[in-house]
């Protein structure tokens, strides 16, 4: 899960320092959308959602999955392949807000502390993240060069 990993860089390293050559790398993590052509960077309005997510989920600052793309064929990747997984993972996020809206998981997030219910806030934020098409979840696979 590379979301939690702060250095992407360093993180793609060290995924090509421990496989061994010839070695499949799976990656499967939270991603921000892909950059269009000709834009340099995410809307105000979606960095401001991504830092509230990761202020609740204490994570560093998101890539996408270009940018994996990138730093994988950087460190000489071979049969680099990607998918988006979001639509797989999305309705997670309705399920699991759905069955804690009931009087008993509400008294009990009352009481879990703050921590807790901050977590609990950024579900919707996860979700509205997923509605805009700003989060994805992506897969990708490569193969560490044989030599």
């Amino acid at each position: 899960s590379g979301e939690h990993m702060p250095d992407k860089k360093q993180f793609i390293n060290e995924l090509f320092r421990v496989a061994m050559p010839g070695g499949r790398i799976i990656i499967v993590t939270w991603c921000h959308r892909d950059l269009e052509e000709g834009e340099t960077s995410l809307t105000k309005k979606e960095e401001k959602l991504l830092a509230k997510i990761n202020r609740a989920y204490y994570l560093p600052r998101w890539c996408s999955v270009d940018d994996y793309v990138e730093l994988l064929e950087s460190n000489g990747a071979t049969d680099v392949r990607r998918e988006d997984w979001s639509y797989i993972i999305a309705p997670f996020w309705k399920a699991v807000i759905q069955s804690s809206i009931n009087f008993r998981s509400v008294l009990g997030l009352l009481r879990s502390g703050f921590s807790t219910q901050r977590g609990a806030y950024a579900m919707f934020l996860m979700l509205r993240g997923f509605n805009k098409g700003l989060i994805k979840f992506g897969l990708l696979t490569c193969t560490k060069p044989s030599s």
